[in-house]
This record gives structure tokens, C-alpha cells and sequence, in this order.
């Protein structure tokens, strides 16, 4: 993507803005200069080699400094997504070292006003604003409007919503990943039984997940006897599922989209998202063509006396790995100044 053709048409504020989306591994950080909203100058950098998310602003600021010359000016407002669960002023991200008070960070930063929401609500803020070229779909392309949903597996597995009222787009975070995985045949209740002896609860992101790909590839050649060495990881899977050199990582990838198509019909009937389900996440772009030709979309339309209530939503893949900078400048947006 570039971050700079997306524009928000934000309301007047205090700019520019700093927004940033912050996983375990890296921080991308992006510049709102003005009121079209365009998120832009987008920089990657190393979470591990940063003491903390202000050690990193200081980093992308200074080299950003040296980029505008004298029109560059310290940021007024900023907002980031984390990949962590919010509550309360200490942030503590799940799969890094960073640990910090937001209240610390916007003072050490001289913002007046500091965002900081998880990474999938972010992802959720962005949907109303994506433009096709961000996506791929199952036919027709989801419509803003009503309520949405994303559903993101990456390392763990994101599920969040979005819906419109007369205030304007409210995003419905929380922790789906977690609900109990269902099967929906035999050789998936065989699966999940055979997960159960190492796990007492057996969530989606158990399986559906990159954390959880390695235990799935374990499950099914289990289930199918297929010979079994050391534990693959999620990216060899991948690779070999789709170079058709291993049957078995074939059939786990298979299968993973056939369970993620039953899952995210499960999410689109509970919270109502007729206007589209979005997936996201580092996962399922790779798989390319293999996702599109799966059982995902009839699993996901296999609700017996709801499939009619199901057929007609939208299912897209997001392929823009940016998109959740663009949610972090439409919650600046969406929040009065000085809040």
C-alpha cells in the first residue's frame, strides 16, 4: 500500500499527527500532516531494538526531521495500535519486551493527546475507508455501510467489528479469537479430540493461527497416519502445502481454511455483519490462490437454516499490510481534541 493515497477527510485539528501500528516484532509509523487525512513518510522499524515505543518515535522523527527540512514539526496528537489487550493506562504488548504507561509516553513525546488501542480495532476503524485495490474478494466486494468485521490470523488470531450509527463508525473490539473452535464433520471432531490431550481448551486460535498452524499440521497427520518427523513451523508448512511437495502440509492448509470459513461465518452471524467480512492478517495472503479455490467461502455459508442470511455477505482478504495506520488516524479523528 501506499499510506499516502488513503485519505480520511478528517476534520480540522491540531496537526500533524503520528500513528503507528506495533506488533511484537516491528513498528510502522506514519505522519498525518493535515486535514485530507492522508497517512504518509511510513517507516518500518525493529521493536527488539528499541528500548520502548518513545526510544522508536525519537528514532522515526529524527530521520523524518532530516527528510522535510523546515517544514517538518513535532507531532501534536498521535494514536497507536498495539497487539495487546487495552485496559487501563499500562500497556504491556504480548509477544515483545515493550512495557509502558501511556500517559508516560505522551508526555515524554510533548503530545497533547495520546491514542493507544488494540491492533484489530485499529484494523476494524480502517474497513469503512479501504479501496479496492487493498482488497481481493469472493465476488462482490463488501459495502461500508451496517456493520462489518475482521478477522486477522497472524501470530494469534485478531477478531474485531465495526458498525455505523448516526455518530459515525463504532469499533466493537474484543478477544474472538479465543472462542471455542467447533467442527462441523468426523475428521474435524477427530482433530479437535486429538488436540484435547495436550490442550484443555481448544480455541480457534488453537488452530487457525501462526501458533496454531504447527499444532493443526500435527492433528491431521495424526488423524490420516501420515508419517510424521520434528515439528514443521507455520512457514514451512506454507511452503510446502503449496509447492505440493508434502500431501500432508497440503491437506493442513486445506483444512485451516475449511475451519477458518466455518469460524468467520460464526463471527458474521454473532455480530450481525451484513455490510462484509474482511480478513486480514499475515497468514492467508500467502496462500494466494490456494485460500480462493478452498471450501472457505461454502464453510462459510454452511449454516443450515441461516445459509440464506449468509450468502449474500461480502467476504474480501485484505492485502494491504498498512491498513491499521489508517485505522489509528480515523480513532484521532474520531476523538474530540484535548480529550
Amino acid at each position: 500500500m501506499n499510506a499516502g493515497l488513503v485519505q480520511l477527510h478528517a476534520d480540522p485539528g491540531a496537526f500533524p499527527w503520528l500513528v503507528a501500528d506495533i506488533g511484537g516484532t516491528n513498528a510502522r509509523f506514519g505522519w498525518v500532516g493535515g486535514a485530507a487525512g492522508t497517512v504518509e513518510h511510513v517507516r518500518k522499524l525493529s521493536v527488539p531494538q528499541h528500548a520502548g515505543p518513545a526510544e522508536a518515535v525519537r528514532t522515526y522523527l529524527g530521520e523524518l526531521a532530516d527528510t522535510l527540512g523546515n517544514s517538518f514539526q513535532a507531532p501534536r496528537r498521535g494514536a497507536f495500535a498495539v497487539a495487546s489487550t487495552i485496559a487501563g493506562d499500562r500497556v504491556a504488548l504480548t509477544n515483545s519486551h515493550w512495557d509502558f504507561s501511556t500517559a508516560d509516553v505522551r508526555a515524554e513525546l510533548g503530545l497533547d493527546d495520546l491514542v493507544v488501542m488494540n491492533d484489530f480495532e485499529a484494523l476494524a476503524l480502517s474497513l469503512p475507508h479501504l479501496q479496492a485495490s487493498q482488497l481481493r474478494c469472493h465476488g462482490a466486494a463488501p459495502q461500508p455501510h451496517g456493520t462489518l468485521c475482521v478477522i486477522g490470523p497472524g501470530t494469534g488470531l485478531g477478531v474485531a467489528g465495526i458498525t455505523e450509527t448516526a455518530r459515525g463508525w463504532v469499533a466493537l473490539p474484543g478477544e474472538g479469537g479465543h472462542a471455542t473452535l467447533a467442527p462441523i464433520d468426523d475428521f474435524e471432531a477427530d482433530l479437535l479430540s486429538h488436540v484435547r490431550r495436550h490442550y484443555d481448551h481448544v480455541s480457534a486460535e488453537r488452530l487457525l493461527s501462526g501458533i496454531g498452524l504447527p499444532v493443526l499440521h500435527g492433528a491431521v497427520a495424526a488423524v490420516t497416519g501420515a508419517p510424521t518427523g520434528s515439528a514443521l513451523p507455520a512457514e514451512e508448512i506454507v511452503a510446502r502445502g503449496l509447492s505440493g511437495q508434502d500431501a500432508c502440509c497440503r491437506q493442513t492448509l486445506e483444512t485451516f481454511c475449511a475451519l477458518l470459513g466455518s469460524f468467520a461465518g460464526n463471527v458474521a452471524l454473532t455480530l450481525g455483519a451484513r455490510g462484509g467480512v474482511y480478513i486480514g492478517g499475515g497468514i492467508v495472503p500467502r496462500l494466494g490462490d490456494l485460500f480462493f479455490a478452498s471450501a472457505f467461502r461454502a464453510r462459510f455459508e454452511a449454516k443450515g437454516r441461516f445459509s440464506s442470511y449468509l450468502q449474500p455477505i461480502p467476504t474480501a482478504l485484505i492485502t494491504d499490510t498498512l491498513v491499521a495506520l489508517t485505522g489509528a488516524a480515523a480513532a484521532i479523528r474520531q476523538r474530540p481534541a484535548g480529550r
